[in-house]
Order: structure tokens, then sequence, then C-alpha cells
């Protein structure tokens, strides 16, 4: 009786710990509505690194906010920066994307390591960025994009900037 209770502890032990340890990868697919942020999101990034700033205009709400090392400020400020190249985001190296939907509202967090030039020197930060959507008249708009610097080290390599 008492090897089949210390078996029964040991297989039940066993499988509390593998659900613990489970990879946080197992998450479910992203919904078709989550999809179309993500591949927003990416989008964002290359006419960001690109100055594609008539595009980036359709995206940023008028009233959105902006959220920098440096400060903060609205949407014409911001196109304004990305135009003049007083920062150029050459790229973004997106190691996670996450969405959460609250209405019609979508919170997306990247974890990335950011290459940009920022007063003519290249610079490289590790960055989880919440970038915040609002659905209006059915379409997406950015309601605010924070950078918030990450205490790990860049985790991209030299060469693949």
């Amino acid at each position: 009786m008492k090897n089949v209770f210390f078996t029964l502890l040991i297989l039940i032990g066993g499988v509390y710990t593998s659900i613990a340890q489970a990879p946080a990868g197992n998450q479910a697919a992203p919904t078709r509505t989550e999809q179309v942020l993500l591949d927003l999101s990416k989008k964002k990034w290359q006419w960001m690194a690109d100055k594609n700033v008539d595009s980036l205009g359709l995206l940023f709400h008028s009233k959105a906010m902006f959220v920098h090392m440096g400060g903060s400020w609205g949407t014409e400020r911001e196109l304004d920066v990305i135009k003049s190249g007083n920062i150029h985001y050459k790229k973004a190296e997106v190691y996670t994307a996450s969405v959460k939907m609250i209405g019609n509202t979508a919170i997306l967090l990247n974890d990335i390591d950011l290459v940009a030039v920022v007063g003519g020197n290249e610079v490289i930060n590790p960055f989880m960025v919440t970038e915040v959507y609002i659905q209006e008249n059915g379409k997406w708009k950015m309601g605010s994009l924070t950078f918030s610097r990450l205490a790990r080290p860049v985790k991209l390599q030299a060469g693949k900037q």
C-alpha cells in the first residue's frame, strides 16, 4: 500500500512540475484580429525605418502620444522627428510580440533591440515597446507608442544590423 501511495505521489508531482514548467510558447495562436495588429505593427517598424511619414501619418491618431528616453510629444512632432532624421529608426529586431484586446482597444508589447541613429550617433538599445491601437470607423489607429528601456543586455549581434 505504501508503494502505491508513493508511486501515485511521484506521478502527481511529476505531472504538476511538467505543467508548471511548460514553456510560454505554448500559447494559443493569435486570433484574426490579433494577427492583423501584429502585421500592422511589423509594417509600422518598416515604415519607421524607411521614414515613410505618409503611411505613418495615416496610422497615427491625430491625438497620439509618443514616449521616448528623451521626452514625450504628439503626432505632429513624431512625424517631424522621423522625416528630419533627428531619430532614424534603422531596424527593430523584434524578439516577441503579443496583443491584448480590451473592447476596441489593442495593447501590443514588443521586446526589441532597436538600432537607431540619434543626433548622428548609431545606438542599439533593448526596449519593451508598448503600442496602443484604437479601432475607429473600422480602421486601426495608433494612440500611443512608448519605449521602455530594458535592463537586459542587447541580444542583437554585430553584423545583423
